[in-house]
């Protein structure tokens, strides 16, 4: 079965884990709920609209993410999902062209996108932002990110959540190097972001800007007040930022307990092994 000429039942399948019979059936009885209940389909009014479009902003990253970084599986991209999600935010942007989170999403998923021929090695293994090649990052994403970024910021307004992500991708897009990104800049976006959506993965994502913008002993005091929150207790990335910056304190002892639970959580294959390889050069180093 073809989605909207997107995703089919087997892509969706294999992008979440769920077998393929299943999907089919969830869609076949949604179609029918919909039918019998007469459902129109019409964008809502404008009392309705924040809720929803809201919801709608978020799904289609959620597919983003998954594509741009799965969760679980034996690959660490799969770009297919990307893709979909960056036409269904194109398709949404011409419905509702006068919404800055719509255009703030497009602009956080494009240039995100940008990055996607430097995130593997020609084996498949994952490559962090910090030593990617930039020059394998797609410059026409970067541009209609940047050009999706413009239009958010001039519809007016405080920007919203993904435009303030987007505005933080865009620092890295516009840096020819991870030494000449604008960490501050990043750090003082993270703080309004945590502001307007307070979680404590943007507390962890901001600990890592201030650990490039100011030293890792800054970050790691943020990074050790977040160890006991109940929601990062199964987070894989919190013990990998941990073992991060204890590596660059030269605490590689540390660094290697810290790399070997973060892997021991990840559910993905190729980031396991990733982690688990940082371990084992920290052990060395220690040694």
């Amino acid at each position: 079965m073809r989605l909207l000429g997107g995703l089919n039942t087997a892509e969706i399948a294999r992008a979440f884990l769920v077998p393929e019979p299943t999907i089919g059936q969830r869609i076949v009885r949604a179609k029918r709920a919909l039918a019998e209940a007469k459902v129109p389909f019409e964008l809502p009014r404008a009392e309705e609209l924040a809720a929803r479009l809201s919801s709608v902003l978020e799904v289609i990253y959620l597919i983003f993410n998954e594509g741009y970084a799965a969760t679980a599986g034996e690959e660490w991209m799969r770009p297919a999902l990307c893709d979909e999600a960056l036409r269904l935010g194109r398709i949404l942007a011409e419905l509702a062209p006068r919404e800055p989170e719509v255009h703030g999403l497009i602009a956080l998923m494009e240039i995100q996108a940008s990055r996607a021929g430097a995130r593997t090695s020609s084996s498949g293994q994952p490559i962090l932002l910090l030593d990617q090649d930039r020059s394998r990052w797609d410059q026409l994403l970067i541009r209609r990110g940047l050009t999706a970024l413009a239009r958010a910021e001039a519809l007016g307004g405080a920007l919203g959540p993904y435009a303030l992500q987007a505005s933080i991708a865009a620092c890295h897009a516009r840096a020819r190097s991870a030494r000449e990104t604008d960490w501050v800049r990043i750090v003082a976006l993270y703080d309004a972001l945590a502001q307007l959506a307070p979680s404590p993965v943007v507390d962890l994502n901001r600990a890592v800007a201030i650990s490039m913008a100011f030293g890792a002993d800054a970050a790691l005091e943020i990074v050790d007040e977040l160890v006991d929150d109940a929601r990062l207790s199964t987070y894989h990335l919190l013990p990998s930022v941990r073992g991060d910056l204890l590596e660059k304190l030269g605490r590689f002892e540390e660094a290697r307990t810290e790399f070997t639970r973060a892997a021991a959580l990840a559910q993905n294959a190729r980031e396991r092994s990733l982690l688990l390889g940082r371990a084992a050069a920290c052990g060395a180093a220690a040694h």
